[in-house]
């Protein structure tokens, strides 16, 4: 009797050696695909993006439910995953790192995208990461586009709203671990412009190198 899928079994032993990449034990439930591809707009979709695709649990439910002719990008970092991808999903476009994705787009002569859905542990990765793939969704989703993103805590939820309208947010209890799912639209106003996190950081090094250049000033006054 078999206790795990082949499946399953790929993906926790991906995240005993990366837990960071991966994010969870095991591949997002049914349930967690299916809040994610609710909210598509699917007769208007021409071509979509999945960042962080994994074994598939959510491109199966994309490929399910997009329209004949619709194109799909399949982005995974892990080889293992991403040949698995190719194999099982022959008609998407696998590619490997979403920190690309603008570049990638561009070969394939694609202008812009009308929806992104990460599966990404986006607060797992380091400040630089987060910030080149939040960019190249950015760039790459059309105006009016929607960015689906789920993340296991509300941590994403400022940061999302500096670059969207996060139009809603709902809780998916059957999933391991329970996620929240974040519907977000770009909106043409603010496709430009600098990341709030980004602002309030740079004001602080700022202030950090003032400070760093008056000191002398405050030694000789000691003198």
């Amino acid at each position: 009797m078999r206790i795990m899928s082949d499946e399953a079994r790929m993906f926790l032993r991906k995240f005993v050696r990366r837990p960071k990449q991966i994010g969870s034990a095991v591949p997002s439930s049914r349930f967690l695909a299916e809040s994610m591809s609710a909210p598509i707009p699917w007769h208007s979709v021409r071509a979509i993006a999945e960042l962080g695709a994994g074994t598939g649990a959510v491109t199966r439910e994309i490929t399910r439910r997009a329209l004949p002719g619709t194109k799909i990008y399949l982005f995974e970092k892990d080889s293992k995953m991403r040949k698995q991808l190719m194999l099982n999903h022959p008609g998407c476009k696998v590619a490997a790192n979403a920190a690309n994705m603008a570049a990638i787009l561009e070969q394939h002569g694609e202008p812009g995208l009308d929806c992104i859905v990460s599966c990404l542990p986006f607060y797992n990765f380091p400040q630089t990461v987060r910030d080149a793939i939040m960019d190249q969704v950015r760039m790459s989703l059309k105006p009016g586009g929607l960015f689906i993103a789920f993340q296991y805590s509300l941590q994403m939820k400022k940061r999302l709203s500096c670059m969207f309208k996060i139009e809603r947010i709902k809780f998916v209890p059957l999933n391991f671990p329970p996620a929240f799912v974040y519907v977000c639209r770009k909106e043409a106003e603010r496709g430009k412009g600098l990341h709030c996190s980004n602002l309030s950081w740079n004001n602080r090094r700022s202030r950090f190198r003032m400070g760093r250049r008056r000191k002398p000033d405050r030694e000789r006054d000691r003198q």
